[in-house]
């Protein structure tokens, strides 16, 4: 039996009804009695590593999927990224360098709605996180900050690859994902400016903000970016310059989102001053709240993408096609969790499961754009 004081949690039985065994069948595979599989499965009995290791390779999974130890949650000094510090806040927590740094988990800022697990809650002094993890599988997760919906095939491609390396895709613009960058408080910026000449627009911006920083940029997706509009585009926007049309109401991004920045050029090329469209200063901070505003006509178009429309089951005016790219300390390259996402931009599943998106093109994923501070 085991004495300790930690509580071992037992998976046996999920994982024997998923090979269909009996608790008879599996005992005798293993060469052991029916009552222990019993008191492993009620919690009474702890099998020792040779026993573990046998049921393991018969259920063609590993020890650890079946047997966890529940360890007692510890508090631990965090920098908290935003100020959320309400005591029991939930927050998700990685660690950058030599600090840990907590973030709300928040719907305003996620990518994706419904509830997310947390990593730890805030404690009473509001600088401490009481984690609901061990902090060693903190150590193993990435922080990539930016405003991709596909930040998410990325993380989830990451998770099958290595189970225990997790990637917290948190939604941001590109200004405020390098800037977060710049303070140490994301291991990955995403950002998507469209470039107004021969020179790399991500790469300019990743030099101002990034003083004295070496990164290197990667390429992640290249997609459509532009106008979302109601299904049968029924008040006929066809350029930017429709939007100054007295009866068309625009949701815009907020100042540093790289669609605002696409956005303003566009009306400045086309001689149409900000103040001319109706809702100009009507914010939305991110692509699936426009898009929701459109969908329940609380908006007649509103910045975004085409995948983004095409979920949202509206029409899309394209603007621009645009690259995406990930913005990497070079410190942080040889992280175990870095070097995965860079592997994994270059497997064919990746590319083909970004391709398939509306408006997506992955023939650049994972493509060496540049390399700024002097490299």
């Amino acid at each position: 039996m085991d004495d300790s004081k930690d509580r071992v949690i037992c998976h046996l039985k999920s994982a024997r009804r998923l090979k269909k065994l009996s608790q008879n069948e599996l005992a005798e595979k293993v060469g052991i009695k029916r009552q222990a599989i019993y008191d492993m499965e009620s919690g009474r009995y702890t099998p020792n590593t040779t026993t573990a290791l046998r049921l393991a390779k018969e259920l063609g999974c590993r020890i650890e999927d079946l047997f966890v130890l529940d360890m007692p949650e510890e508090d631990v000094s965090v920098t908290l990224a935003e100020n959320a510090a309400a005591v029991n806040a939930r927050v998700s927590v990685v660690r950058i360098r030599d600090r840990l740094i907590a973030y709300p988990v928040d719907g305003r800022w996620l990518h994706s709605d419904g509830f997310q697990a947390a990593d730890g809650m805030i404690g009473a002094d509001g600088q401490t996180v009481r984690l609901l993890q061990p902090e060693s599988s903190i150590e193993k997760n990435i922080l990539l900050m930016g405003c991709d919906p596909a930040f998410a095939l990325l993380s989830s491609h990451v998770s099958r690859r290595s189970g225990d390396t997790k990637v917290h895709c948190r939604f941001a613009s590109s200004h405020a994902a390098v800037k977060a960058l710049a303070a140490g408080q994301t291991h990955v910026a995403g950002t998507h400016l469209h470039n107004s000449d021969i020179t790399e627009s991500n790469i300019v911006l990743a030099e101002k903000v990034l003083v004295d920083a070496k990164v290197m940029v990667f390429a992640f997706s290249m997609f459509e970016e532009g106008l979302m509009v109601a299904p049968g585009n029924p008040l006929d926007i066809r350029t930017v310059a429709d939007l100054a049309k007295e009866n068309v109401r625009l949701v815009n991004r907020e100042p540093g989102a790289a669609l605002r920045v696409l956005l303003d050029d566009c009306l400045k090329h086309a001689g149409v001053p900000p103040e001319a469209v109706h809702g100009y200063d009507h914010l939305v901070l991110t692509h699936n709240h426009g898009a929701q505003m459109v969908a329940y006509g609380l908006a007649d178009a509103a910045l975004g993408l085409r995948a983004v429309a095409t979920a949202n089951g509206l029409d899309f005016v394209a603007i621009q096609s645009v690259r995406c790219d990930l913005v990497i300390p070079c410190d942080l390259l040889d992280i175990p969790g870095i070097k995965i996402v860079l592997d994994v931009l270059q497997t064919h599943a990746m590319r083909r499961e970004l391709s398939s998106l509306p408006g997506y093109d992955a023939s650049c994923t994972g493509k060496l754009i540049g390399k700024v501070g002097g490299l």
